[in-house]
């Protein structure tokens, strides 16, 4: 008789856009079975979490204000947690899960590489990790893939790497207004600055990708070199639902620079903006031989989605502690 697995059981942890996007991805895999979710929205508790989610089907199963209210009703295996980008605010939130008994797959971007600006985050979720023998995983498209997973992999064509170069160019007209947000649609130039001045705008994640790839070869970043810009509407201009005056911000422009031992190593530039031209991914590696892949189509909210959920079978095998997507093998749909 062949052998059945078990679903492997999840809870979703954070009923916003992207964690309600991860149950309706959930809801398609037989591999996985929801069995609770969380969210600390008044508007959501109660409700059925296929309603919140806008799925086809009732599930029977409510959104509930705590983890600990979920695991008085249901056990789990996994958590796959959605609800921030900062380690200094979710922290908690990872620490609690593993204290639980539960691995995590998370999508704070602080989280895909902590150590170089994090430590004390990552100390904290390593410690907690390996004290309750479980895994924690943060990752996404970016970071989690595109600046760092895929050009590490693309490398084990070359002999030599002598520099790596990522770009990625969005149209933001084509993302959730959430995204938009995060990178200032809408906000004068001043907004904008004193956002950044505070730590809270832009791209989250060039830094843990800059810092994967200099430490997986050895390197030691001597300096980094990093700008953010706004870019501004040229004239008034609608896109899609939003209506954005002339020089208000529609976008970012962003680059970060890792030198290591005097020379850059790599590079990575973020442009999202509305009506972004040429959206696409470029990744340029200069070595032996030198390569270059120009990636086109990959939508950041879905691909978001398909690599937390394609995860977590990798976590749950995984042994105990913080993984990077270096650790684990090749994530793919399963």
């Amino acid at each position: 008789m062949a052998n059945i697995r078990k679903p492997i059981r999840v809870i979703q942890y954070g009923m916003g856009p992207i964690g309600c996007a991860a149950v309706r991805a959930m809801l398609t895999r037989k591999q996985l079975e929801l069995v609770a979710a969380v969210d600390i929205d008044p508007q959501k508790i109660g409700r059925d979490v296929a309603e919140v989610a806008a799925a086809q089907r009732r599930l029977g199963i409510a959104v509930l204000p705590t983890l600990a209210d979920a695991l008085k009703q249901t056990s789990a295996d996994v958590v796959l947690h959605t609800t921030g980008s900062f380690l200094d605010s979710v922290t908690p939130q990872l620490t609690e899960i593993l204290g639980m008994g539960l691995d995590v797959v998370s999508s704070t971007e602080e989280l895909s590489y902590p150590w170089a600006d994090h430590a004390q985050y990552a100390d904290a979720i390593q410690r907690a990790a390996l004290q309750a023998g479980k895994t924690a995983l943060g990752t996404g498209v970016n970071p989690g893939f595109l600046m760092d997973t895929l050009p590490l992999a693309l490398t084990a064509l070359c002999l030599e790497v002598e520099r790596i170069s990522v770009a990625r160019v969005i149209d933001a007209a084509r993302r959730r207004l959430p995204f938009q947000a995060k990178i200032g649609v809408g906000m004068t130039r001043e907004q904008f600055e004193a956002e950044v001045s505070s730590g809270r705008m832009g791209h989250v994640g060039l830094r843990e990708s800059t810092a994967m790839l200099c430490e997986s070869f050895g390197h030691s970043v001597d300096s980094v070199r990093e700008s953010i810009e706004p870019v501004l509407a040229e004239a008034d201009m609608q896109s899609g639902g939003t209506t954005v005056s002339r020089g208000r911000v529609i976008g970012v422009h962003q680059t970060l620079a890792a030198v290591c031992a005097g020379t850059e190593f790599v590079s990575c530039t973020f442009h999202a903006a509305l009506e972004a031209v040429d959206e696409a991914d470029h990744i340029e590696i200069a070595g032996q031989p030198p390569l270059r892949i120009d990636l086109h189509g990959t939508n950041g909210d879905i691909a978001t989605v398909a690599i937390l959920v394609n995860a977590i079978e990798r976590v749950v095998a995984a042994a105990p502690g913080l993984k990077t997507m270096r650790d684990l093998p090749p994530v793919f749909r399963w």
